[in-house]
């Protein structure tokens, strides 16, 4: 067997060949591009397992050389061995995941399939899309707000109050029209491509039934539900409620020594897209449920809202989990014991 580390940048990709005893069989770099891997595949001996660190472009060149062989992708963070080395380039770094590769020290991490990828890339494209729509109706606000245009700030971006905003008040500045039709037209247009984007995920036959099943867990709308169901990919990887937790970012760090015992706040490795929405909904979920409603007050009596908020974002991934494992609609307490009984 030959182990093969890679180190892919943009126009590039640096690589090194060894086998079993650690010596090197060959090494260079090749132009990051599918026909130049494919001419490089045709040279390398039999048989060959690869890895590489996970970045950007990690996703197309995974893509292409699974077909071929064995692809690992290492976790970035984890590779203490290539972020604490002195001397570093990138010949050295395609050696050391070699090195990891070969003797099983290889920090690996989990790749989604490329069905979810693609889909989970149009989800975070959205997501683009919302920022975008908020920076331009805060632009609409301070427009008025610079030239002291008396306004409703909740009904400022309804169609029609808008329209009557800029045809009867006459202190809205002939200098800035221009500017508030131009930002209003491109929050409309933001907000039919929020709409088709969301209703073309929605419809996918890939994700369809399993979006339905989560959407019946209490305080879980459609975004939460794409969200979980992208981002999360194969539900199976999770062998504990901890573990999804621990992902999603709803857990501190822990630091210990003897015996001392810190813990500190919510860590930083995570996902941070299921996190910020599953924090969202967290806020609205304890008024729809009552189960979380009483485990936002539990906590709350701990500490702060912000801690119950965690506390109720924490049992939503239990829900969440526990629907998705089994594939069925999620069933409240009440009724379980009723049926019970």
């Amino acid at each position: 067997m030959y182990y093969i580390g890679l180190d892919v940048h943009k126009k590039t990709i640096s690589y090194c060949v060894k086998d079993a005893s650690g010596r090197i069989q060959r090494e260079g770099t090749i132009p990051a591009s599918r026909t130049e891997l494919d001419s490089w595949m045709k040279t390398l001996p039999q048989p060959w397992i690869a890895a590489m660190e996970a970045s950007i472009f990690t996703g197309w060149v995974y893509d292409h050389l699974l077909p071929h062989a064995q692809v690992k992708v290492a976790h970035p963070l984890m590779l203490r061995a290539i972020a604490a080395s002195k001397k570093k380039n990138d010949r050295i770094d395609a050696g050391k995941i070699a090195d990891c590769l070969r003797c099983d020290f290889l920090p690996e991490c989990h790749m989604v399939s490329t069905e979810i990828r693609d889909r989970r890339r149009t989800l975070r494209y959205r997501h683009l899309l919302v920022r975008q729509m908020v920076q331009m109706k805060n632009r609409v606000s301070g427009l008025l707000l610079e030239t002291g245009v008396p306004h409703n700030k909740k009904r400022l971006h309804k169609v029609k109050y808008f329209r009557e905003l800029l045809a009867t008040n006459k202190e809205v500045d002939e200098s800035i029209r221009p500017l508030l039709k131009l930002s209003r037209e491109s929050i409309e247009r933001l907000q039919k491509t929020d709409y088709a984007l969301v209703s073309s995920l929605e419809r996918d036959p890939l994700l369809s039934e399993r979006l339905k099943n989560l959407r019946t867990v209490p305080g879980v709308g459609p975004i939460t539900a794409l969200t979980w169901a992208l981002e999360i990919g194969d539900v199976s990887r999770f062998r504990s409620v901890k573990q999804a937790i621990s992902y999603c970012g709803l857990c501190g760090d822990e630091k210990s020594s003897a015996d001392k015992v810190l813990r500190m706040p919510l860590s930083k490795q995570r996902n941070k897209h299921i996190q910020h929405v599953l924090v969202e909904a967290a806020k609205l979920a304890p008024k729809q449920s009552h189960e979380l409603a009483l485990v936002y007050e539990k906590a709350k009596q701990k500490g702060n809202t912000n801690r119950a908020t965690i506390a109720v974002a924490r049992k939503m991934v239990t829900y969440l989990l526990a629907v998705d494992r089994v594939n069925r609609p999620f069933v409240p307490a009440e009724k379980r014991s009723t049926a019970a009984a």
